[in-house]
């Protein structure tokens, strides 16, 4: 018997991201605000009888080819842990259309990962309650809890313990991501080497989340991993002021980097900006989206 679903993987945006300290394991303890945007991968899970006696096989089929083959990728790993968690058996396929650019910020891999522990609650198990698949999924990653819970949060700890805020002002994102990458556990390392640095305004963004006052929230807009990961790739800078000068009423980078993200008022502020972008040298070497927030 095969039972058949598909799940949107959303991206997400960080409107602010704060490192306020280490735990004595290495992780970084963060303060930062999440939100999802209407960018997405698609993921169609089927289950089936398993063909042995084991709990079952997975296969995952990627046409893009930008996931590591076998088991050893986020959507995998997650469909394991929940078939030996809850003792489920299953043979899983899934098929991925990858839109999410990989490695740039936007929680591309744990966003497909949280898809898969909600898919294989859904198809086999589905008592289990999402406070139960986060519990589970920090495990593998510190943003699939977010991921699951979706939209915008405070997100605090090491990125697990999530706060529900108002939802976004209505606004159109031009989203940015240069062909460079960014190492992640080598942007943590070089931001410890800093002798200290100026924090964002977090709880600034929250008090105009609360008020519904785009200006004020997008004026707070700020990441401390920008401070490496600027300084290692100047386009970051190049491509901010260069919306900034569009008329964005923000321009700042995502997770660990590289891509950019500009907020519009209007759809109209939005469509001109990027035109004027898609004219420029920088934006050969691109890839550009224009985006709304999910709520």
């Amino acid at each position: 018997m095969k039972k058949t679903i598909s799940r949107n993987a959303f991206a997400k945006i960080n409107l602010g991201l704060d490192v306020t300290g280490v735990r004595e394991d290495g992780y970084h303890l963060l303060r930062m605000i999440m939100q999802q945007i209407d960018l997405y991968d698609t993921l169609t899970f089927t289950a089936s009888d398993p063909a042995g006696t084991e709990s079952g096989s997975i296969r995952l089929i990627d046409e893009s080819g930008l996931s590591p083959e076998g088991e050893d990728n986020l959507i995998c790993r997650a469909i394991r842990m929940m078939l030996e968690r809850y003792d489920l058996r299953a043979d899983m396929e899934v098929r991925l259309i990858k839109r999410i650019p990989v490695a740039a910020g936007l929680a591309g891999g744990s966003t497909d990962a949280a898809a898969a522990f909600i898919a294989v609650r859904d198809l086999l198990a589905p008592d289990i309650t999402d406070r139960e698949l986060m519990e589970l999924a920090v495990g593998l990653g510190a943003d699939i809890p977010y991921c699951i819970a979706g939209g915008i949060k405070l997100a605090e700890g090491i990125g697990e313990k999530l706060t529900p805020l108002p939802p976004m002002p209505d606004c159109y994102i031009i989203l940015v991501k240069p062909d460079e990458g960014a190492s992640t556990a080598k942007v943590y390392r070089d931001l410890d080497a800093l002798e200290g640095y100026h924090h964002p305004d977090i709880d600034g963004q929250i008090a105009a989340l609360r008020e519904g006052d785009l200006k004020g929230l997008a004026q707070r807009c700020e990441n401390v991993l920008e401070l490496v990961t600027g300084k290692n790739l100047p386009v970051i800078g190049r491509i901010e002021r260069f919306f900034i000068d569009q008329g964005a009423a923000a321009a700042c980078m995502s997770g660990s980097g590289p891509s950019v993200f500009a907020i519009f008022n209007t759809l109209e502020e939005a469509e001109a900006a990027r035109g004027k972008f898609l004219q420029t040298k920088e934006a050969s070497k691109c890839r550009i989206f224009l985006c709304r927030p999910v709520s």
